[in-house]
């Protein structure tokens, strides 16, 4: 088990910082990062979200993977 960090990121810098409980792997904590940046997407808001990005780091500091907003976002109209 290990203990995961999501960063949420814009250009100006870190927003917000959430500590992940314990995980078992990176499959867990890697669908709780799609579903936290489908909930912030997906709520009604002014927020640009193209240029967010979600990063996810060990308790070392160490970049396991990011999530760039955009990927999750569709096509824009």
């Amino acid at each position: 088990m290990a203990q995961v960090f999501l960063h949420y990121a814009t250009p100006q810098g870190v927003v917000l910082n959430q500590c992940v409980a314990e995980v078992n792997d990176l499959t867990e904590v890697r669908a709780y990062a799609v579903r936290s940046v489908q909930s912030l997407i997906s709520a009604p808001s002014l927020e640009d979200w193209r240029s967010w990005v979600l990063h996810a780091r060990d308790d070392l500091g160490s970049e396991l993977f990011a999530v760039p907003f955009a990927s999750l976002l569709g096509e824009p109209h």
